[in-house]
């Protein structure tokens, strides 16, 4: 009686207001029925209002943003959101959905998802930031100056031409939200926006939230963080699907049974004789070896060559537990990825659990380095920053038995393994459930439970913590308890929780890669709170005219475009492709000097990186090399120079390698510069104003050019999926990385599974993405944030290419 009492509970302020979304006996499944992720759910939600849904993971808070947002349908009851009945269930004619109605109320609706990189569509940020606004119709002006808005309202202003998909997950996630504050909806709905962020950023999204509400939109705020929901002005609690507690921060805040609410507490808190001897690994008997040694280590991405790590030093005994802090983009996650051995540095060694992994001691030969890592793998556990990279098996049981099973244990010993790791983390209730069909929270419950079977002498956590409701935080912390008094060695990145760093016993401060402090916690903390007291003084201290200042300043000193990159995209897109297939028009020597000197004075122009260019084609290059051993080998024109058997040697054959390998080379680097200098973005704008011509043929030109940027950025979306899953079973003793040859082939082969269902998940999350962010095909006139006009140095490039292009085919005539 009280839960249902307290549904249509709110505040007098909130009374007096519009209502923008209303629920009435909504329920949701995911599994037809059997289970319930809402159930007979009813809940207002008014403009101006900041709300702020809690609960434990799995409670329903994601499923409840979802159909709050308009991008999900329940199964049962009503739905009003903007004024518009989009959902009704009535006994005579059952459920009704309007989708026209759906439509229009989602262009007044911001959504931010629970993980940000499944809501970019471009490979721009400001471009990003830009696609709801062109859905929407906005007119290119206003455009103008509400996506700076936007990213500013975020501290990205200074990052508007990086590409997103590279940045970290914090700074994704700001990027989502100001997606959704470029669109200026009624309502925004937010899934744990500052899961991925540090304080400094929370605080900002607080301030940011408290702003919205000011100017008249309401604000749904799902999120673990006590601290967050204090500031808002009406708290749900959910709990299996139902609002079990509702009214003003102070009255749910304060409850004695708040814990209950937000997280079952642990009757039987986790000790140390709930592990079990048997599975406890033997510590390291020489206590002065460190476990983990790092000397002078750096580290660069190798696709923007930019520095993630620089310098860092550090020694850690085995035992001992060390905290990793920064803010979004310092390097913790690149740390932590070099100490698992699933990156290598670009200077200085590395010593882990006694294997070097890097630097001078380290083995030349492929299979030491092979043996090392097979070892390091026995011994070292990695809990990713996203869980759902690290989950690949059809069930939870499936999933924890796979490490296990990698070391050599028998069925008993796996099955005992996965049965003690699901109890310690309180998951014995998800055994038989799809990974994928879980929350965020228990998906990460589910990544450390893998991990913890495996009983590592060093365990490695990257934001251990994120996503998950306090009673889960205070469980994992005492999981960590118990492994350090059993003499695991542990490393943990985190955003400076308190329980974490009680735990530690020495803690580094990572700023923009380089060591800010490193030693005892309470020294290093200081430091940190210091540093972001020294930046929001400086914030509030600089104003607006300041501020702007600043970013004018942090725009100009970043490197210019080149020449080539600043072309109108439909310029080189024509160009570049005519030369590409007029490469097989060369015959001569004249010729392939021509066309060789104009590549060169292309990559001049360019300014383009060959160190990247080179390894995005080596593949190519090796075929490119196979191509001209054949045609050496087996072209027979000209005067005999050698023979080998039936393979004979000639001036012919010489000329044709050359020939045919210099063909190819030239579209594949002509093809690579391209792509080097044109973004998806802009490759996108070109083929749809070269294509717009067939719309009179009522082809719908807009929507290929869009699948054309959505494949563009979902390749390399597939890739850092093969690459996580191939990392994630690395990590837990998998053969794809430290096999046999055929074991490694097996392993491959057996990787296609994961990574096609992660590709369909992908997919499902764009076009949740699409969605959410308005896009609406053929049916909408979209504007345009980008306008592509031709000035005078594209026609001036367009005229020097078209010499050329005839100069390479005329030459033959004379």
């Amino acid at each position: 009686m009280a839960a249902s009492m307290t549904q249509s509970t709110g505040s007098d302020s909130a009374d007096s207001k519009a209502t923008v979304a209303r629920l009435n006996q909504v329920s949701f499944s995911y599994d037809e029925g059997q289970t319930w992720a809402l159930d007979h759910l009813s809940m207002e939600v008014h403009a101006g209002e900041h709300l702020c849904i809690l609960g434990a993971n799995g409670s329903g808070k994601s499923t409840l943003g979802s159909i709050l947002s308009g991008a999900t349908a329940p199964d049962r009851g009503q739905v009003e959101l903007m004024g518009r009945a989009v959902c009704s269930d009535t006994p005579d004619q059952g459920r009704q959905i309007d989708t026209e109605a759906y439509r229009q109320a989602r262009r007044s609706i911001g959504m931010v998802f629970q993980n940000p990189e499944d809501q970019i569509v471009t490979t721009v940020v400001q471009d990003d930031v830009a696609f709801g606004p062109e859905n929407l119709g906005m007119p290119r002006q206003k455009m103008l100056s509400c996506v700076p808005a936007a990213l500013k309202q975020v501290d990205l202003q200074t990052r508007m031409n990086d590409d997103p998909t590279r940045m970290s997950g914090g700074q994704q996630q700001r990027l989502a939200l100001a997606g959704g504050l470029a669109m200026n909806p009624g309502m925004m709905v937010l899934d744990e926006p500052g899961a991925m962020l540090d304080a400094a950023g929370r605080q900002e999204i607080q301030s940011i939230l408290c702003r919205l509400t000011t100017q008249g939109t309401a604000v749904v705020h799902i999120t673990h963080l006590l601290e967050q929901a204090r500031q808002a002005d009406r708290v749900l609690v959910l709990d299996h699907g139902r609002i079990v507690a509702s009214g003003s921060p102070n009255q749910i805040l304060n409850r004695q049974d708040l814990p209950a609410l937000v997280g079952e507490p642990d009757p039987n808190p986790l000790t140390q004789s709930k592990v079990s001897d048997t599975d406890a690994k033997t510590p390291v008997d020489d206590h002065a070896l460190p476990m983990v040694k790092l000397s002078d280590v750096s580290y660069s991405f190798p696709d923007s060559g930019s520095k993630a790590l620089n310098q860092v030093n550090l020694e850690l005994a085995a035992g001992q537990t060390l905290a990793i802090i920064g803010r979004n983009g310092s390097g913790k996650s690149t740390l932590a990825r070099l100490i698992c051995a699933l990156a290598t540095p670009d200077s200085g060694a590395i010593q882990v659990a006694g294997l070097p992994l890097a630097g001078p001691d380290r083995p030349k030969a492929k299979h030491l380095r092979r043996r090392n890592l097979k070892l390091l793998r026995q011994r070292v556990g990695y809990v990713m920053q996203y869980p759902e990279h690290q989950l690949f098996a059809d069930t939870v049981a499936q999933d924890i038995a796979y490490g296990p099973h990698n070391l050599g244990y028998g069925p008993e010993q796996v099955q005992q393994r996965v049965d003690e790791a699901m109890k310690l983390l309180g998951i014995s209730d998800l055994a038989d459930r799809s990974p994928f069909d879980l929350s965020g929270g228990q998906r990460r419950l589910v990544a450390i439970a893998g991990v913890v079977a495996c009983s590592p002498q060093l365990l490695v956590l990257d934001e251990a913590t994120a996503s998950l409701d306090p009673q889960a935080c205070v469980r994992i912390m005492a999981l960590l308890r118990v492994l350090h008094q059993r003499g695991v060695t542990i490393v943990m990145s985190t955003h400076a929780d308190r329980e974490a760093l009680d735990l530690a016993d020495q803690t580094l401060l990572l700023e923009h890669g380089e060591t800010l402090a490193y030693g005892p916690t309470a020294k290093v903390v200081e430091r940190y709170h210091q540093l972001l007291a020294t930046d929001a003084a400086e914030k509030e201290a600089a104003g607006k005219e300041t501020s702007g200042r600043k970013a004018d300043r942090t725009q100009a000193d970043q490197k210019p475009l080149s020449l080539l990159a600043r072309l109108d995209p439909r310029a080189k897109l024509v160009t570049f492709l005519l030369a590409m297939f007029t490469a097989f028009a060369i015959s001569t020597p004249a010729q392939l000097v021509l066309a060789l000197v104009v590549t060169i004075g292309l990559f001049t122009a360019a300014r383009a990186p060959l160190r990247s260019i080179m390894k995005s084609v080596k593949g190519f290059l090796i075929l490119m090399l196979l191509l001209a051993v054949f045609n050496l080998l087996v072209t027979q024109t000209g005067r005999r120079l050698a023979a080998w058997g039936p393979f004979v040697l000639t001036t012919g054959g010489i000329w044709v390698a050359v020939l045919y390998a210099c063909r190819f080379m030239l579209i594949i680097f002509l093809g690579a510069l391209l792509v080097e200098t044109t973004t998806p973005t802009q490759m996108t704008d070109a083929c749809e104003s070269l294509l717009s011509p067939l719309s009179r043929l009522g082809i719908h030109t807009n929507e290929i050019s869009l699948v054309l940027s959505l494949a563009l950025r979902f390749i390399p979306t597939l890739g850092r999926e093969v690459q996580a899953i191939v990392e994630a079973q690395s990590a837990r003793g998998g053969s794809i990385e430290s096999g046999s040859l055929s074991q490694r082939l097996h392993a491959a082969i057996a990787i296609t599974v994961p990574v096609f269902a992660g590709a369909l998940r992908h997919a499902d999350n764009l076009s949740r993405a699409l969605d959410a962010r308005c896009y609406e095909g053929s049916r909408q006139q979209r504007t345009h944030y980008r306008l592509l006009q031709l000035g005078r140095m594209d026609i001036l490039f367009i005229v020097l290419m078209a010499l050329y292009l005839l100069a390479l085919l005329l030459h033959p005539l004379f």
